[in-house]
């Protein structure tokens, strides 16, 4: 009997540590399954922000690009201004300039046909036909 009691005993105590093994499986089962949880929920939050992240970057590129083009075209615009109104400087100064030259060449001229004419009457009034 006491072999009896013994093995009963053994069997008993097996049994109660394998319901105990089985308890702390089940407390592994049940923290890995909410660990694994949290996981997928930091997984689709982090999803989440990186989508709107993406989506400002892409708002705030698309706002710079459209501020680029509006300055681009000023400047352009300002410089074709620019261009034109020295182009027409250039343009005022070089029909002053020529009006100058043309007058100067005017008087030069007419100073040398004046000599030219007082040189001949000079030449005239001793040439030897006269004397």
């Amino acid at each position: 009997m006491k072999i009896t009691s013994f093995i009963i005993t053994l069997v008993s105590a097996t049994a109660l540590a394998a319901l105990g093994q089985e308890g702390a499986l089940q407390d592994v089962k049940q923290g890995a399954k909410k660990t694994g949880e949290t996981v997928k929920n930091g997984l689709e939050t982090a999803g989440k922000k990186t989508k709107e992240a993406a989506e400002t970057v892409g708002e705030k590129t698309k706002e710079t690009a459209k501020t680029v083009g509006r300055k681009t075209k000023e400047t352009a615009e300002t410089v074709g201004e620019k261009t034109k109104e020295t182009a027409e400087t250039v343009g005022e100064k070089t029909k002053e300039t020529a009006k100058t030259v043309h007058q100067k060449s005017k008087r030069a001229l007419k100073k040398t046909k004046a000599e030219t004419t007082g040189q001949q009457s000079t030449n005239q009034a001793t040439s030897p036909t006269d004397r």
